[in-house]
């Protein structure tokens, strides 16, 4: 079963919440800095959406793993086209 997509969503949102909580409390742990562990947080949350963003577009172009679903979607349409 898949994921619909307002579940995926909130699960890439309170991972992102998650994970930038924990950076920034090392942060606030090894320096003893509250402003710069907000700051770094605010700053790595900006940068990560947009590397995400470019690593999801990156793969898009990758067809590795697509084939399965790829190879169906040709064989529905030869089929709804009466090649088939």
């Amino acid at each position: 079963m898949a994921d619909k997509r307002v579940r995926s969503i909130a699960k890439s949102i309170s991972w992102r919440v998650i994970a930038t909580l924990t950076t920034m409390i090392l942060v606030f742990v090894f320096t003893g800095k509250l402003a710069l562990a907000a700051g770094i947080g605010f700053f790595e949350v900006i940068i990560k959406l947009m590397v995400y963003y470019a690593h999801e577009r990156a793969w898009d172009t990758v067809t590795w793993g697509k084939y399965a679903r790829a190879k169906a979607g040709v064989i529905k349409k030869l089929r709804d086209l009466g090649y088939i």
